[in-house]
């Protein structure tokens, strides 16, 4: 099927994935994984998927100038003008008014999907479907378009998006949006039938984003547009460190999406997961016996139950008498950590920064 130019997707892969350390760390973080042992890492695998959506030259990488190389290194063929370099962490509306100012400087009728690069999809044909709808859809219209997932379980770990007035074509406005909510509160609007999981998947043309960009935050609006001639050209880079000295850190969600009124969303079956936590990997992947899910080739266990298991290939490792654990070992550092506390897991790397410096996160 031939792609449509004016396509672009663009994949923010610039995070440091905290909750997955001590694999995911600063200089080698989550995106650039192979963390589900497929022989790819999660950014292959988010470009593999563009390419079944635009055409090869309009997937833009936006990054941390310290990934440079691990990008190159891992997207054979990806051209420097389609890495979109950020100097400093800023969350990610600055990383969208980046990309939307960039590709507005080559194509102003354009339209864009905007992806994480660490996210599992394991329904691809039904993921490009649905991103080419909402692609003909913004191809028309200033609507700002979020993929929303089907819930399967009340689930704490995720947003969720309320819906309404849902049309024919399955496009439906977006009511609300809800932060993370504790265990009841998910169990009633999973219940309600009338929220979705936020997935983070976006898609509107870069008239619309800009549009919203003025509207709500304007300030970083005219911190962009002020390099408008600079886009595309050896100026970018220098403009962009000055830009993002004036950006706050802030994300699209919070800037743009809660506020804006042309939010729409559809319900997507698409088997997605963000594998933020360690818990969320078990639940994907394959398991022996005894419900273990283990990454290396010397692990023997005893009167051991669904563990989760990831330690150099070579090492002997014995676990006796290990329920419901999390063993994770990368270089200097071992993690033993029970599965229901994983989510202190983001504390434990605040501490281990504050108390041991930059040397082990």
């Amino acid at each position: 099927m031939r792609k449509n130019p004016n396509h672009y997707v663009v994949i923010m892969a610039g995070g440091i994935g905290s909750r997955f350390w001590p694999m995911s760390r600063t200089p080698h973080p989550k995106q650039f994984l192979d963390i589900l042992g497929t022989g790819k890492t999660l950014l292959q695998q988010t470009y593999d998927r563009a390419k079944k959506i635009v055409p090869v030259e309009n997937i833009l990488i936006v990054t941390n100038s310290e990934y440079r190389g691990l990008v190159k290194e891992q997207l054979k063929g990806i051209k420097t003008s389609q890495m979109l370099l950020e100097p400093a962490r800023r969350n990610t509306a600055p990383c969208v008014a980046y990309a939307a100012f960039r590709i507005k400087a080559k194509n102003p009728n354009a339209s864009m999907v905007v992806a994480p690069s660490d996210h599992l999809i394991l329904k691809d044909k039904e993921y490009v479907s649905l991103i080419n709808q909402a692609l003909a859809e913004v191809d028309k219209s200033d609507s700002l378009i979020t993929l929303g997932i089907t819930p399967t379980r009340p689930d704490t770990g995720y947003g969720y998006i309320q819906f309404q007035d849902c049309g024919l074509d399955g496009i439906c406005k977006v009511k609300t949006f809800t932060e993370k909510p504790d265990l009841e509160m998910a169990k009633t609007l999973v219940k309600s039938g009338e929220f979705l999981w936020n997935a983070g998947i976006f898609i509107w043309s870069v008239k619309g984003i800009l549009s919203a960009f003025e509207n709500l935050m304007p300030e970083m609006y005219q911190t962009f547009q002020e390099g408008e001639d600079q886009f595309g050209t050896k100026e970018e880079k220098k403009f962009v460190e000055l830009a993002y000295t004036q950006c706050k850190s802030i994300s699209i969600d919070y800037g743009v999406m809660e506020k804006a009124k042309n939010v729409y969303t559809i319900a997507a079956d698409i088997g997605w997961s963000d594998l933020g936590t360690w818990g969320s990997l078990y639940s994907y992947s394959d398991k022996d016996e005894d419900g273990h899910v283990i990454q290396g080739r010397n692990v023997l266990t005893y009167d051991s139950k669904n563990c989760i298991v990831n330690v150099p290939k070579n090492k002997l490792v014995v676990l006796q008498g290990m329920k419901d654990m999390i063993v994770v070992e990368n270089d200097d550092i071992l993690l033993v950590c029970r599965q229901k506390d994983e989510q202190q897991i983001k504390r434990i790397v605040n501490d281990v920064k504050a108390t041991k410096g930059d040397k082990f996160v």
